[in-house]
C-alpha cells in the first residue's frame, strides 16, 4: 500500500469500521475538532494502527498529530528497530514524530519494582512531559478491549476495588500530570479487528516476541488463562466480562461522584451514616495524594476504627478521625524502645496520656457495678493487675495470654497471625504489672489471667482513645 494506506483502501468493511470508531469517539466526546493530539505509538500492531486510524480521520476534524516514542532499551536491536518504523512512518505520513529512551532495568532495579511497572512510569512521564512542551492537551493511546479483559483478570487475581474491576477508561487524566488527558479510541475493539483492520489497510508494524514469554504474568492470562476459560466455561468471555466492567464502571462513577460531593460540602453527613462503599471513596481519595496505590486492607483499616494509625512508610503513618478526615503525620519509631511510663492505681481512678493514646481508669466495686462492652474499654481484676502498672511500646520477646488461650505466647507471633503489618507492631502500646507480665495489648484481646471471675472484689476499669 502507499503513503496513505486507509486513505487510499477501497475496503468496504475497513471503510464501515472507520466510521463506527469515529461515531464512538464523537459520542463519549474523546476528542473535539481542531485540536492537537499526541499519538503513543510503540510500533505494535495496535498502536500503528491507532496511528492510520487517526491520520485518516485528521483531515475530517482538523486534527494536529503528533508522534510520540518511547524506547524501553529492553530488547536491544528489536526495541531500536520498532523505533525507526515508528519515525520512518511518522515522516511518510508528514508528521512531526518525537522520541526518548530510557534504561526501564536500571530504573526498575533501583525502585525495587517490576520492568513493567518502572516502564509503565517512565513513558508516561515522557508522554507527559512532551505534551507539555508542544502544549498538546490530549495523548491517544492504543489499548484495546483485549487489554481491558486481560486486566480484569490481572486485578481480579491481585484483588481490587469496584474501582479497579472498573477497568481502564476511555477517558482519564494522565498519572504523570492530572491536566493532561490520555484518550483511548479503540477501547470498544478487539485484537482480531485491528489486525484485520491493518491486513486491509497495509499497516507495518513490528511483532513483540516478548507477547510469548510465560515469565510474564500478564501473557500467561493472556495465553494460558483466557484460552482455557473460552474452551472451557464461557465462550462468549470478553462480551460478559466487558458488559460487567461497563456495569462496575457506572456504579463506580456513582460512588465516586457521592464520595467527592461529601469531601467538598462545608456541612457533612455523619461519616458513619454513609454508606460503606461511600466510606471506603471517601478515604481512598484522601488517601491517593499521601500514598501512593493505597490499597483495600489500608482503607478498610481507616474505615473501621477513627483514630488507629496505620504507618505507610519508614516514619509516616495516617489515620483517620471521627469525621471521617484522613491525616498523615511523621513519627520518629526510633524513640519507641525508650518511652516508657509508670501509673499508680492506689487512688481510684485517673488518666494519663501516652505517645498517641489517651489512657483513662478507675477502680470500681465488682458488686452492683454495671458492666457493658464499649469499643476502646475492658474490665480487668482490679488486685491481680495491682496498684503499678507500666507503660510502654511493644518489643521482640514480649509474650502474651489473649483470653481463651491456653497458655502465653510470643506477641511477635500474635501480631503475625492477625496479620499486623510489621512496620506498625512498634505503635502498639502494652500494660504490665509491677512484675513484667503483661495484661493488655492495644489492639488485642484482653488477658486470659486478668479476666473478671466470680471470686473478683475490684474491677479495674481500663478505657483508651487515640489522640490525632
Amino acid at each position: 500500500m502507499d503513503r496513505l494506506s486507509f486513505s487510499n483502501s477501497r475496503n468496504a468493511v475497513l471503510s464501515r469500521w472507520i466510521r463506527e470508531i469515529d461515531k464512538s469517539s464523537a459520542s463519549r466526546k474523546l476528542l473535539r475538532d481542531g485540536q492537537k493530539i499526541l499519538v503513543a505509538v510503540s510500533g505494535g500492531l495496535d498502536s500503528m494502527v491507532l496511528l492510520h486510524l487517526l491520520h485518516h480521520l485528521a483531515g475530517a476534524h482538523r486534527w494536529k498529530l503528533t508522534v510520540a516514542h518511547f524506547n524501553h532499551q529492553l530488547r536491544g536491536k528489536a526495541a531500536d528497530a520498532d523505533e525507526q518504523l515508528v519515525l520512518q512512518t511518522a515522516r511518510r505520513l508528514g508528521l512531526k514524530a518525537i522520541s526518548a529512551r530510557a534504561d526501564v532495568a536500571a530504573r526498575a532495579s533501583a525502585a525495587g519494582i517490576s520492568s513493567e511497572m518502572a516502564g509503565r512510569e517512565l513513558r508516561h512521564d515522557f508522554l507527559a512531559r512532551t505534551a507539555r512542551k508542544f502544549r498538546i492537551p490530549t495523548v491517544a493511546l492504543a489499548h484495546h478491549a483485549d487489554d481491558q479483559v486481560e486486566l480484569f483478570f490481572l486485578r481480579l487475581l491481585r484483588g481490587t476495588s469496584g474501582r479497579g474491576l472498573a477497568g481502564m477508561r476511555w477517558i482519564a487524566p494522565s498519572p504523570s500530570d492530572s491536566s493532561i488527558f490520555l484518550i483511548r479510541p479503540l477501547l470498544g475493539q478487539t485484537k482480531d479487528a485491528l489486525r484485520a483492520a491493518a491486513q486491509a489497510g497495509g499497516v507495518r508494524f513490528s511483532e513483540d516476541a516478548t507477547n510469548a514469554s510465560s515469565d510474564i504474568h500478564r501473557n500467561r492470562v493472556r495465553n494460558e488463562l483466557l484460552p482455557l476459560l473460552r474452551e472451557h466455561y464461557q465462550p462468549r468471555l470478553s462480551e460478559r466480562v466487558l458488559r460487567l466492567i461497563e456495569l462496575t464502571g457506572a456504579e463506580a462513577e456513582v460512588v465516586t461522584a457521592l464520595a467527592e460531593r461529601w469531601l467538598a460540602a462545608k456541612r457533612r453527613a455523619r461519616f458513619d451514616r454513609l454508606a460503606k462503599a461511600v466510606q471506603r471513596r471517601v478515604i481512598y481519595l484522601q488517601l491517593l495524594p499521601m500514598v501512593p496505590s493505597p490499597d483495600f486492607d489500608l482503607v478498610e483499616r481507616l474505615r473501621e476504627v477513627a483514630g488507629q494509625p496505620v504507618t505507610v512508610g519508614k516514619g509516616e503513618w495516617v489515620s483517620r478521625d471521627a469525621d471521617g478526615l484522613v491525616h498523615k503525620r511523621k513519627l520518629d519509631l526510633s524513640t519507641f524502645d525508650l518511652a516508657q511510663a509508670e501509673l499508680r492505681l492506689t487512688f481510684g481512678k485517673g488518666k494519663t496520656q501516652f505517645g498517641r493514646l489517651a489512657i483513662a481508669w478507675e477502680i470500681i466495686p465488682a458488686c452492683g457495678a454495671k458492666f457493658r462492652r464499649e469499643p476502646n474499654l475492658e474490665y480487668f481484676d482490679a488486685d491481680k493487675v495491682g496498684a503499678t502498672v507500666g507503660l510502654r511500646h511493644w518489643k521482640p520477646g514480649d509474650r502474651f495470654q489473649p483470653i481463651g488461650l491456653a497458655s502465653p505466647r510470643k506477641l511477635q507471633d500474635l501480631f503475625m497471625d492477625l496479620k499486623v503489618p510489621r512496620n506498625q507492631r512498634h505503635l502498639r502500646v502494652v500494660a504490665a504489672t509491677a512484675q513484667g507480665e503483661v495484661f493488655w495489648v492495644e489492639g488485642l484481646r484482653m488477658a486470659e489471667r486478668f479476666k473478671l471471675a466470680a471470686e473478683t472484689t475490684r474491677r479495674l476499669k481500663w478505657r483508651w482513645q487515640t489522640q490525632l
